[in-house]
């Protein structure tokens, strides 16, 4: 009757991981795997830093903290194991105005409260780190890495043994009291004993077509990048200090596991679920981000922000006199254009940013409705969560 035991929606580094612990959970356990794309980690997974994030920023006890501090050790030693590319590379975050430092010295008690180690500098031991990155102060932090999100995840996937379903977009969702039948915009039907949602930037709409209210709307954020020129200008990952009112990390400086060094993301509203740029609108998913109150939330909160990330994205002067903040030498000619994101935020009726993972449960179903970063580095500790679950519904 059962075509598998646990159907997962989604084909990112999450679902992935869930798809890996369920098999080394339980042996034997068929699982299956609905990727609406041709290839595996399209979206989310595929287009950010590449950074193993250390778990400092994240409010002590949160999914998010524990996660990524457990994530981050598992990550190194997931790509050590299986011969993926990674460099354990440390980071700095930087203060570059006074009225940033209580922030700054706000992370060291929270990196410290989280069992980070966390080494505290002034101007010239920033110029031992990063030669051309000033600042007035700022913070080491030892356990932060890159690595390749792509690979991590194509060994997930092959190691879980799960069967995956390419071109696998779904369309109905039919819940009943003997498990789940999933079909698909190709006519596929799927059906398992207990469904996992991890459809990312699509997570919301999975759980209407589940027939659950998930509370929240998916209001996609994009994040554009650029690329240095001459790398060398930067010798790893150098980070300003974020605002505690948002969950983005602001633009920074990130040497990847190919050498190159990416600026950014900003963080923009997307036209689109899938907005990589300023021309993909699609009418139908704006008029649903437009039409949920949370947006307008946000937009009367916060539109000073707004504003200046808007200016950043349009004009690539206002972007590097950003990034110049933290590296005086470079010039609007050194940065050239690089591939978006878009971050899959969960945002409430209200107007609040889900701050931390969001994972739900209903009738035969496990829903993860708010997996934005540091997800890819505490994936592997999410897919024991949300597997764990999923067992526990079978």
């Amino acid at each position: 009757m059962f075509d598998c035991d646990v159907l997962v929606i989604g084909g990112g580094i999450v679902g992935l991981s869930t798809a890996y612990a369920l098999t080394r959970a339980v042996p034997g356990t068929r699982v299956t795997v609905l990727e609406k794309e041709h290839a595996l980690a399209r979206h989310q997974t595929g287009r950010n830093s590449g950074v193993i994030h250390s778990g400092i920023y994240y409010r002590p006890g949160s999914l998010k903290a524990r996660f990524a501090v457990e994530g981050a050790a598992e990550m190194v030693k997931f790509c050590a194991e299986w011969g993926i590319p990674y460099e354990v590379t440390g980071k700095l975050v930087v203060a570059t105005a006074r009225e940033e430092l209580p922030r700054l010295h706000a992370l060291v008690q929270r990196g410290r409260e989280n069992g980070i180690p966390v080494r505290e500098l002034g101007p010239a031991q920033i110029s031992e780190y990063e030669p051309r990155v000033r600042g007035l102060a700022a913070i080491h932090v030892g356990t932060t890495g890159i690595c390749d999100y792509g690979a991590v995840s194509a060994r997930l996937a092959e190691a879980s043994g799960a069967r995956i379903l390419y071109g696998a977009e779904v369309t109905v969702i039919d819940r009943r009291p003997w498990g789940v039948a999933v079909r698909t915009a190709d006519g596929r039907v799927v059906r398992a004993r207990v469904l996992v949602n991890c459809a990312g930037l699509h997570c919301d709409r999975i759980a209407r077509l589940a027939g659950d209210d998930p509370g929240m709307r998916i209001v996609p954020f994009r994040g554009e990048y650029y690329e240095l020129a001459d790398p060398s200008l930067v010798r790893g990952l150098v980070y300003p200090v974020p605002d505690p009112a948002f969950p983005f990390l602001g633009v920074h400086l990130t040497r990847g596991i190919d050498g190159g060094v990416h600026i950014g993301p900003n963080a923009v509203p997307a036209l689109a679920r899938e907005g990589y740029g300023w021309s993909v609108v699609r009418p139908r998913e704006l008029a649903g981000t437009l039409a949920w109150p949370g947006s307008w939330a946000i937009a009367r909160a916060h539109w000073r922000y707004g504003a200046g990330e808007l200016h950043r994205s349009l004009s690539k002067r206002a972007f590097t006199e950003a990034v110049r903040r933290l590296l005086p030498v470079v010039e609007e000619s050194d940065l050239r254009p690089a591939a978006a994101g878009v971050r899959a935020q969960a945002v409430l009726r209200d107007g609040t940013l889900v701050d931390d993972f969001l994972i739900r449960e209903a009738a035969r179903t496990v829903h993860v409705l708010n997996a934005p970063s540091p997800a890819a580095t505490a994936s592997l500790p999410i897919g024991r969560e949300v597997a764990g679950r999923a067992l526990a519904l079978l």
